[in-house]
């Protein structure tokens, strides 16, 4: 029996922080010049390499400029840099406005991006009413891909595919949008295929970078390092679980962990996170109702922990639902407990698999 010995880490998205979407500004910045004034302009000499090198490292990328939309989709499709940008906002809002839009598109916090303005006011326009945001002149680019914060530590394959998973996505908000009926009827389209297994060594990089990644649909915010991992999945005292997701428009990637500890009558959730992107699936429900029946076939208690933070409370909605109650508090830390007595069947409009 290995024994794993670990302190856990709240919060450390701030001390591990990486940026998830740098929002680009266009004139004299992505290129010199102003379109408007001039369609001949000229990249900026490492801009291409700075763009591709963002995307590899699955940093997504979007704009924020005051120009014409029309002119500006031409010059990038032109360029062949059309598709490096999501939700760009093109219009004549205020940079806060459109960045705030794009954070809102993405689903990610506004302390996770990054903005690039040639224009002093612009800057400091954003700073003054999102003082979270890294804001860099375009000026100071020099050395810009060296900065830690845009260098995650394990580059993984999801990563690598992110924007082409976002992308994948809008065809899906699309369809949606134009579906009539239900929810369940539109899900029930997307032949939705969940898959749960034993996180494996292949797994481990991948697994750190959710714990770090994942704010609003995480129970309690701790964050494991790889080796902290991977002592977790050689241990007989825990189970480290990690869900998959593909349907008709393409594969999510790896969009769930969850983590319990195992003693001989009681089981500990300790941790369970989704991606923010299968928020509306509905395969949060199945990972935690798969825990219950685990834990009702191994004839033990089940209890969960969960921390508030500004951002989680879908979670412990999640919980609640799946017939969770409080049962224990110790300072911010409350203690859940299920009775084992109500498992929800999965939604027929998914076929959900175990891997052993």
């Amino acid at each position: 029996m290995v024994t794993v010995k670990f302190e856990q880490t709240l919060n450390l998205q701030d001390d591990q922080k990486t940026i998830k979407c740098v929002v680009w500004d266009l004139d004299n910045t992505l290129w010199h010049g102003v379109l408007l004034e001039n369609d001949r302009i000229v990249l900026r000499d490492d801009i291409v390499d700075i763009i591709k090198t963002l995307d590899e490292r699955g940093i997504l990328q979007s704009l924020a400029s005051k120009n014409d939309d029309i002119a500006v989709m031409s010059k990038l499709q032109e360029l062949g840099l059309r598709d490096y940008f999501l939700y760009p906002q093109i219009n004549w809002n205020s940079k806060v406005d459109s960045i705030k839009n794009i954070a809102k598109s993405i689903n990610i916090s506004t302390d996770t991006i990054a903005f690039i303005d040639d224009q002093e006011f612009e800057l400091e326009e954003v700073k003054f009413s999102l003082p979270e945001i890294l804001c860099i002149n375009t000026a100071n680019l020099e050395g810009f891909l060296d900065m830690p914060v845009m260098n995650p530590r394990f580059i993984t394959e999801d990563a690598k595919n992110r924007r082409l998973m976002y992308i994948s996505d809008l065809e899906r908000q699309k369809a949606e949008s134009e579906f009539v009926g239900s929810s369940e009827d539109f899900l029930a389209t997307l032949n939705m295929h969940f898959t749960i297994s034993s996180a494996q060594e292949e797994d481990l990089q991948r697994a750190e970078e959710l714990t770090i990644r994942t704010n609003q649909l995480n129970t309690t915010g701790y964050t494991y390092s790889y080796d902290e991992l991977q002592q977790f999945i050689q241990s007989a005292n825990h189970k480290l679980l990690i869900a998959s997701l593909e349907d008709k428009y393409g594969n999510y990637g790896k969009i769930g962990l969850a983590l319990v500890e195992c003693q001989e009558s009681q089981w500990t959730i300790k941790l369970l996170l989704m991606s923010c992107r299968v928020m509306s699936r509905g395969v949060g429900t199945v990972m935690l109702n798969y825990i219950i029946k685990l834990a009702k076939e191994n004839n033990v208690r089940l209890r969960a922990e969960f921390l508030f933070n500004n951002r989680n409370r879908m979670m412990f909605i999640s919980y609640k639902f799946a017939g969770f109650k409080e049962v224990e508090k110790i300072k911010d830390l409350i203690i859940l407990e299920n009775n084992l007595m109500r498992i929800q069947p999965c939604p027929d409009y998914i076929n959900f698999e175990v891997i052993d």
